[in-house]
């Protein structure tokens, strides 16, 4: 009687093998279908509207640097014929314009002082972080970028009942950096800028350089001297728009010195000179020191450094990201700064 033959090595090694390798088929396909779970749940995420009433409506703009999305929000109740003052919001690096609208609150004031709010979005094709490429400067993505953006607003005064007489900026970090590029490009665009924990323009012409500008490094007094004095050439005919820094100065990502050195560019190239100091504090939340900057008795710079602040938006939502509701609260600085600038732009128009 023949004797069966035992197994081969090889032939246990090709069995495991195969096990193994349906074991993993069914695992990466698992994993393949949550991944789509989630995508498909941010995806849905997104086109929700953020927490409040108003319309939020999408759009597209084309530009140099491509197709930017954008969410426009609008308060209810917009009155035939009627005309709304812009807040143009640049989200900062790992966040979306519904992820900044929430942050900010900024809808919330929006519908009870009656302005849109426009959020355009970066694409991550142009930057894997969601930055905005105010320093690549030297490639020249950053003029394509800010042409795009700018196709984005020209495209809401288009559809939308916009004031242009009344258009303020502002953006947070990378956001912050690229609203007071477009404000230096665009001097007579803009009302109104304001850059929260942002980097001063002239800091960094490539990715490299603009690490070491966040660090505080790049920007010494003599470049922020000297930029200040060509943007100030360049604007002689007409004039930057008044500017509001915010900072804290526990920001580990963003050196608190890139506040100086927006503030030395600004007062450099609008003629500005710095009044005394004050510190303000309301109830529990952060103290913050106060510096305005005038010229002709307005005020064209205002500089808010707040203790103990990280690089986040100051009186945000607790629960975003870079958002702390422990410091003043930026969103109504900043619209009662843009507020001031239109007034004071409408009483000195002849």
């Amino acid at each position: 009687m023949a004797r069966r033959s035992s197994p081969s090595a090889a032939s246990i090694l090709a069995k495991a093998y195969q096990r193994n390798l349906k074991a993993m088929t069914r695992a990466t396909l698992a994993g393949g279908k949550k991944l789509a779970g989630q995508v498909q749940r941010t995806a849905e995420r997104m086109k929700r509207p953020p927490p409040g009433p108003g319309d939020w409506l999408p759009g597209v703009a084309l530009g140099p640097a491509g197709a930017r999305r954008y969410h426009l929000y609008r308060p209810p109740g917009v009155a035939f014929g009627e005309k709304l003052p812009l807040m143009v919001m640049l989200h900062g690096c790992g966040q979306t314009g519904r992820d900044f609208a929430a942050s900010t609150r900024m809808n919330r004031l929006a519908a009870r002082e009656r302005f849109l709010v426009l959020y355009p979005e970066q694409d991550r094709m142009a930057n894997a972080q969601g930055c905005w490429n105010w320093f690549e400067r030297r490639s020249g993505k950053a003029g394509a970028e800010v042409a795009t953006l700018m196709a984005a607003i020209d495209q809401v005064m288009l559809l939308y009942p916009v004031d242009r007489e009344r258009v303020a900026i502002a953006g947070l970090s990378a956001g912050a950096s690229m609203a007071a590029l477009m404000a230096t490009q665009h001097p007579l665009r803009f009302h109104a800028v304001a850059a929260h924990s942002g980097v001063a323009p002239g800091a960094a012409k490539s990715a490299t350089a603009a690490v070491g500008a966040m660090r505080g490094r790049h920007m010494a007094p003599v470049l922020a001297t000297a930029v200040g004095k060509a943007m100030g050439a360049a604007a002689q005919f007409t004039t930057l728009p008044p500017l509001l820094v915010l900072h804290g100065d526990g920001d580990a990502i963003v050196s608190i010195n890139n506040a100086e050195n927006l503030a030395s560019v600004w007062a450099t190239a609008t003629g500005a000179r710095p009044g005394t100091s004050r510190t303000l504090q309301r109830g529990q939340r952060l103290a913050a020191s106060v510096t305005e900057f005038r010229r002709a008795g307005r005020v064209q710079l205002t500089v808010c450094e707040i203790a103990g602040l990280g690089h986040a938006w100051s009186g945000g939502l607790g629960s975003q990201a870079f958002s702390d509701p422990r410091g003043p609260d930026a969103t109504k600085m900043i619209w009662a700064f843009a507020q001031r600038a239109f007034r004071d732009r409408e009483r000195a128009l002849p």
